[in-house]
């Protein structure tokens, strides 16, 4: 053989081990740049929680106490409900 065949498989390793490393590198680089996205989301989620805790406490707020009764009552929530006849007036059948 011409002498270079002894050379190719430290070649081949070499090549090999560049390959990887940048491989390696540019998976570091594409994890590290999700990895602060996820984290920009997050801190986004959470200043979304807070606004809208605040908006919470602010309709609270607005409500008046808890103990105060409801402005409309409950029982009066539905028009239909206080006619239970007109049903009995729809024909069957």
């Amino acid at each position: 053989m011409d002498g270079h065949d002894s050379d190719d498989p430290k070649q081949n390793t070499t090549d090999m081990t560049v390959f990887v490393q940048n491989l390696l590198q540019q998976m570091q680089t594409r994890f590290q740049a999700m990895s602060e996205s996820i984290v920009t989301k997050i801190d986004e989620m959470g200043n979304r929680i807070d606004e809208l805790e605040e908006s919470i406490k602010d309709l609270k707020a607005e409500m008046g106490p808890e103990d105060s009764p409801s402005p409309v009552p409950l029982s009066k929530t539905s028009p239909d409900e206080d006619k239970p006849e007109e049903a009995s007036d729809i024909p069957t059948a």
